[in-house]
């Protein structure tokens, strides 16, 4: 209901309003000319000590990662495409080390020589909106893509951007898709759905808010909200002040082991941070603070289906 909501809000704000600002739109140089492509190659060597006489994770690879990002077609309506290519080669790993990150293994838990992946959404833009659909790397609070190995995650699914009110911007998706960092299977993991909603507001040059709210299918339900705020002292001096919060709630209907509480209540945990910055020149001295209650792990999508980071109250 909310993600209809959502969609709704945009397509209206689409069409025009008292608060619109500049059509993206209108000012599109085309197709072509406004499209990118870019490469990078990244060279990684991962090894963990586990420390438990096990075997370590000992792995090297090189990646390249190839993203195209075409412009918009000129008109009312402008349709685009995004695409990309992905290709790691094992350079240095074997069987009982393998990190299983950079490199699937196969049927005799060797790591695989090398993997690839292709991937492409379709997308078009009306003034400030922007709906695309297809294979995404999604940066959102509640979704947000891993790419902290050799090769990115990415998504499949629907998603709506919205920037027609200045300061005010407005996402609703919902992916039904999840390729995992290290795989080059499509939905190894069969992600059932998880829908996302929320938005980022500007409310003046030195304040902002944004909430998020994520809803994984059989698995979770998490919220997160921020606020930002910086108190200018002098011509080169600043002070900032940012606060996160986040806060997961397990279906009790799906998740085998959801009352560890013992509360009747189900598993479920909040985080919350607290940073503040003085900036002063080119310099910057940070204090935070960081808080985790909880009875359950916070989850996180990463390499394979929903991976329980553990918690400590």
């Amino acid at each position: 209901m909310h993600k209809k909501h959502c969609l709704a809000l945009a397509c209206s704000l689409a069409l025009g309003g008292p608060l619109a600002h500049a059509s993206s739109q209108s000012e599109t140089n085309g197709f072509v000319e406004d499209a990118s492509l870019n490469l990078l190659l990244r060279n990684a060597y991962f090894n963990r000590d586990y420390k438990d006489n096990t075997n370590d994770a000992k792995t090297w690879g090189q990646g390249f990662i190839a993203t195209f990002e075409s412009g918009f077609t000129q008109g009312t309506v402008g349709f685009g495409v995004d695409a990309f290519g992905l290709l790691g080669v094992k350079l240095d790993s074997g069987r009982g080390r393998n990190y299983r990150a950079f490199f699937d293994t196969d049927s005799e838990g060797r790591p695989v020589d090398d993997l690839s992946q292709a991937g492409g959404a379709v997308k078009l833009r009306v003034s400030n909106t922007v709906i695309k659909y297809g294979n995404q790397f999604p940066s959102l609070p509640v979704l947000a893509h891993d790419d902290s190995r050799l090769l990115p995650q990415s998504f499949t699914g629907t998603l709506v951007t919205s920037n027609e009110i200045e300061g005010l911007e407005l996402n609703a998706g919902r992916f039904t898709a999840d390729s995992p960092m290290g795989d080059s299977a499509r939905d190894p993991n069969r992600l059932k759905s998880i829908d996302v909603l929320g938005g980022s507001y500007a409310v003046s040059d030195d304040l902002s808010l944004a909430a998020y709210h994520a809803d994984l299918e059989d698995m979770y339900k998490r919220y997160y909200a921020n606020v930002n705020y910086n108190l200018a002292l002098a011509a080169d001096q600043a002070l900032n002040f940012d606060f996160n919060i986040y806060r997961t709630k397990y279906d009790t209907g799906s998740v085998a082991a959801v009352d560890l509480g013992g509360d009747g209540q189900g598993d479920r945990n909040t985080i919350w941070s607290l940073a503040a910055k003085y900036s002063i020149g080119a310099h910057a001295f940070i204090v935070a603070h960081q808080r985790i209650s909880a009875t359950a792990a916070m989850p996180a999508l990463l390499m394979t289906t929903v991976m329980a980071v553990p918690a400590s109250t």
